[in-house]
């Protein structure tokens, strides 16, 4: 019997014994295999199988635990591997990515995208967050693995194209060794595979003409790099380079950027709103281990924090710290649970109407006012929706007469309220008159948070992040803009109690 307890457990014990990490590799020579893929194809009986899979399992175990330990983290994980590993195919083998090069903090993200959970990932971060290195491998990492899959890294100006994502997966190639496996190319600029013909392609989205000429030989595009996202011509034109590089959805998609330092800019919106297929990842310096940077980096880095907290905030920790115009800059975009929904003592529901073009929105609130802290967790809206519609939807919701509504009164407002009434509602117009629009906003602004479940109210979220003062020449001018606002008046209608018994003390 080559796999027994005793075996096993003496392996265990003398790497507890000698301070070392139990690894596969030992693992394999404590058992007297010829190697780890012996081990892995060794056909024993149903009791030695299920030995070597627990023994298998402790080890990764370990090093998952390790993980949380600093000065391990770039041996736990991946230390499985010696950059190969035979899939039994005859092919080579799949490629993994060794652990001295994957920080920390992509840990979780490289297992998500091993796993194949997302379709796109969007990789933010400050300076040193090494996101676009991580990025690279995983590329290199894929085309390795897929032989019919292509790349394309791009970037808005392709005259960078060169000593930015050409340089840095040229970098992923030297690190993972496989210097003799690609050929590096400047005319044109490309990087091929010798032994597949597999490509990386790189395009500058200035160039339109390129980007739809490009056809692989072979295969499909089976990894897209947007470097430097926010540069880019908007969402729009993201949407139309997936659409032409990424077909029948067999492509990952891969977006690095440092946040600009407006929230309101339009890279920072975008990532900010939930999309199922979307993972978001942050990462800073600080998971980086210090010999990746150099002491010279930390030291700026330290100093900045020290002499520029605001500067060091954006640069470094990849934050949004200046809000150009943004009338709301209490807001926070983070999932509202269903134990906090529980826990709310009293909940505040409010209704602009609409019908077309400008839309019906309905928003359910809570408010703590030891804290001031305003949440809005629930919404309904559309175009041409009739009050018997409306009524149907709300109670589709769990509304009741046991909820009361406070809604506009202002135009049609009062026979609506009516309708809702006959339909059993508990329903009244809002008090309006001079200076109620600005009472209200300035309560709303006042508040020391506005915490919007961006997946439960998508339509509230983005209105009340891009809600912004008009401005010209840098300058504030005028007052609260009453366009593209209907979420938030259904919200002031709703907490209309609160700011009346507070707004104007």
């Amino acid at each position: 019997m080559k796999v027994s307890e005793e075996l096993i457990e003496e392996f265990f014990r003398d790497c507890e014994s000698g301070g070392r990490p139990p690894t596969l590799t030992g693992l394999a020579l404590a058992l007297n295999f010829s190697s780890r893929a012996a081990m892995a194809g060794y056909m024993g009986t149903a009791e030695e199988k299920e030995l070597l899979e627990r023994a298998v399992l402790r080890i990764e175990n370990f090093n998952e635990e390790k993980l949380f330990e600093k000065d391990y983290v770039r041996s736990a994980i991946f230390n499985l591997t010696n950059a190969y590993e035979k899939d039994g195919s005859g092919g080579g083998g799949k490629l993994k990515l060794p652990a001295e090069l994957v920080g920390s903090a992509f840990v979780d993200l490289y297992r998500d995208i091993s796993a194949g959970a997302h379709g796109e990932y969007v990789l933010k971060g400050g300076r040193g967050s090494t996101k676009s290195s991580f990025t690279a491998l995983v590329i290199v990492e894929r085309l390795m693995g897929n032989p019919e899959e292509h790349a394309v890294a791009m970037r808005q100006v392709g005259a960078t194209l060169k000593d930015s994502v050409y340089a840095r997966l040229c970098w992923a190639i030297d690190a993972l060794g496989l210097e003799d496996e690609f050929e590096k190319k400047l005319m044109p600029l490309e990087i091929v595979r010798k032994s597949t013909g597999q490509k990386i392609y790189f395009r500058g989205a200035d160039d339109p003409s390129k980007l739809k000429s490009l056809t692989p030989p072979f295969g499909y595009v089976g990894a897209l790099w947007l470097e430097e996202l926010d540069q880019f011509g908007g969402e729009t034109g993201i949407r139309s380079i997936v659409q032409s590089l990424i077909r029948g959805g067999e492509g990952l998609v891969f977006m690095t950027f440092n946040p600009p330092s407006s929230r309101n800019n339009w890279a920072n919106r975008w990532a900010a709103m939930p999309k199922e297929n979307r993972l978001v990842h942050h990462s800073t310096y600080l998971d980086v281990p210090e010999s990746w940077l150099g002491r010279r980096f930390i030291e700026e880095a330290e100093y900045l924090k020290e002499s520029d907290p605001k500067a060091y905030a954006h640069e470094y920790m990849g934050e949004c710290v200046g809000l150009g115009g943004a009338v709301f800059e209490n807001l926070t975009l983070r999932e509202i649970s269903d134990g906090e929904i529980s826990g709310f003592d009293r909940i505040y529901n409010g209704i602009d109407w609409g019908w077309y073009p400008d839309p019906f929105r309905f928003c359910r609130c809570a408010y703590i006012a030891n804290e001031r802290r305003l949440f809005i967790f629930d919404e309904l809206g559309g175009n041409k929706l009739s009050n018997r519609v409306i009524a149907e939807k709300l109670r589709e919701k769990g509304i009741s007469y046991s909820d009361r509504i406070t809604a506009d009164s202002g135009g049609e407002g009062p026979k609506s309220i009516e309708d809702l009434k006959t339909e059993g509602f508990m329903i009244r117009g809002a008090v309006k008159g001079p200076g109620s629009v600005e009472y209200s906003m300035k309560w709303l602004c006042g508040l020391r948070e506005i915490v919007i479940d961006s997946k439960r109210c998508p339509l509230a979220a983005r209105e009340f992040l891009e809600y912004e003062f008009e401005t010209r020449n840098g300058e504030v001018v005028g007052g609260y803009p009453d366009r593209n606002n209907h979420s938030i008046d259904a919200v002031r209608y709703a907490m209309e109690e609160v700011w009346r018994r507070r707004g104007r003390k």
